[in-house]
């Protein structure tokens, strides 16, 4: 399968309060302030009154509903870079800092927006809920050996590299 190229990137850079909560601060202006709740949901508000849900579905989906019932899908590419159903990538520039952010994207940034996958537009419920089995199945493939003491919610748990993390 091709990949698909972005139509629009807005980076951004997260900043963990005081509160254990998230300030994240896109590149084209917007503010958000994230909240996570057990269940590994994200509740969110913005500088525009808008407010909503990312949800996790699976390792690599990722549900956004909006407080007025409207849904957007993304998928996750990994290094801090969600691929939306609207077309914009976003990028966390918080993920990397340094020599490795600067190799990153300078030489592997072109050939991780180029292999990048779409998200789906819509999903069934039941397509919904199997990836929420997927993600919550048996087996512990996707363990990186945190345990809940050692995680604040919001690590990525692999060193940075935004595999199922927070939802760009």
């Amino acid at each position: 399968m091709a990949g698909t190229r972005p139509q629009r990137e807005t980076s951004y850079t997260d900043e963990l309060l005081a509160d254990g909560t998230v300030h994240r601060r896109y590149s084209d202006g917007r503010l958000e302030w994230r909240t996570r709740a057990d269940s590994g949901a994200v509740s969110w508000r913005d500088n525009a009154n808008t407010t909503g849900t990312d949800e996790p579905l699976g390792r690599k989906i990722v549900k956004r509903t909006h407080s007025d019932g409207s849904v957007l899908y993304g998928r996750e590419a990994g290094y801090g870079r969600t691929l939306w159903g609207d077309g914009v990538l976003t990028v966390n520039r918080s993920s990397f800092g340094g020599k490795v952010g600067a190799v990153l994207a300078g030489v592997a940034g072109g050939a991780l927006v180029a292999g990048l996958a779409m998200p789906p537009m819509t999903m069934t419920p039941e397509e919904e809920e199997a990836l929420r089995q997927q993600q919550g199945g048996g087996g512990d493939a996707g363990s990186t050996g945190e345990t809940a003491s050692d995680d604040d919610g919001w690590s990525d748990g692999d060193g940075g590299l935004d595999d199922a993390g927070d939802f760009g």
